[in-house]
């Protein structure tokens, strides 16, 4: 083992110990949700005396009991900054993750594995709200988010449309003649198909792309690289070998902000649902209500529900303080089984 080797793998570990601080202050963070004060002197004693306790081999007692009160120091902190908390799929660094910041730059954002994960934090509370994507340019519906929408209680407050540019990663000093197989979710995959093909590289897809950037600066992986967004690349200190690998110049996804309440601000967007068997048929009857109301539909999708059954999702132009709009809503609630009006809210386009 050489003093380069000894480096990689120093760089490798702090890699993973930055992560794991950051998920520690987060879980800190969601836990004032559960306690009535910021400060419990019982649970900070406790927890200095097991890590003193647990210290091994170089790492002294009294240094890592000066890490953790630092750090316990900096999560009261945390918790007493009254941040929004925003749960979102993916790991930092995900595009997700960057429209949300685009909504709220001083929200707190909270990673989840999974979409669910997402929406029954935001039901049950633990979160203040949660930003999931819903469909993109290249890759079309985002099946699973919809599949949820159709049911969920969670109201739509706000929108963020976003251009999406992947950017092919790996870890310092990789020679890109080398890399064999790139790693990305099945979306980032698909919207760099034809960049993959050509390059003859061979897609293995992971649950995130951002993941798959953290994945690749924890392991070190040889003959691999990440397509992520370059906030990946800068937070896992990644190099960018290519940028603009997706396969059209104009790639974009448009992501829904979820809350348990209504926005407050009056939107001049609305999202709705509604269930249908005859899909054909029930999409004429709502379609014919607004076009009589002259109001301009933005989007119409369908996701299968069940057999023989599907979740029916129109955007349109207004909002429900307009007369038209409202008389809209009703005669389409009438008219289509189980229409339910998502939210009204502002889109941002960046």
């Amino acid at each position: 083992m050489n003093l380069d080797e000894l480096r990689h793998d120093i760089d490798r570990i702090d890699a993973k110990i930055l992560a794991l601080l950051g998920e520690r202050m987060e879980k800190a963070l969601l836990t004032k949700a559960f306690k009535s004060e910021v400060l419990d002197e019982g649970r900070e004693a406790a927890v200095l005396d097991k890590v003193r306790r647990t210290s091994r081999c170089l790492v002294g007692p009294d240094f890592t009991a000066e890490v953790w009160r630092r750090i316990m120091a900096e999560s009261k902190a945390l918790q007493a900054a009254g941040l929004r908390t925003v749960g979102f799929q993916g790991e930092h660094g995900a595009y997700s993750e960057m429209a949300l910041k685009a909504w709220d730059p001083k929200a707190a954002a909270i990673p989840c594995r999974e979409f669910e994960t997402v929406f029954d934090a935001v039901e049950k509370g633990r979160f203040d709200a949660g930003v999931v994507p819903v469909e993109n340019t290249l890759g079309g519906l985002v099946g699973p988010v919809n599949s949820i929408l159709a049911w969920t209680s969670l109201r739509v407050v706000a929108a963020i449309d976003l251009p999406v540019s992947h950017c092919l990663m790996a870890p310092a000093g990789t020679d890109h003649r080398e890399i064999r197989t790139v790693y990305s979710h099945p979306q980032g995959l698909a919207q760099c198909r034809r960049f993959i093909e050509r390059n003859k590289l061979d897609p293995e897809p992971y649950y995130d792309t951002a993941g798959s950037a953290r994945m690749l600066a924890e392991t070190g992986l040889k003959g691999a690289a990440a397509i992520a967004s370059r906030f990946a690349a800068e937070l896992y200190d990644l190099e960018i070998i290519k940028e603009g690998v997706q396969d059209a110049e104009v790639n974009r996804t448009r992501f829904f902000v979820l809350s348990k309440e209504a926005g407050e601000e009056d939107g001049d967007k609305c999202s709705a649902v509604f269930g249908a068997t005859d899909k054909a048929g029930a999409l004429f009857s709502v379609l014919e209500i607004f076009a009589k109301a002259e109001i301009n539909l933005t989007r119409i999708e369908s996701v299968p529900d069940k057999p023989g059954d599907y979740a029916i999702f129109v955007d349109f132009e207004g909002s429900p303080r307009e007369d038209r709009v409202a008389g809209a809503i009703e005669a389409a609630k009438a008219t289509a089984r189980d229409f339910r009006l998502l939210g009204c809210y502002r889109e941002t386009r960046i």
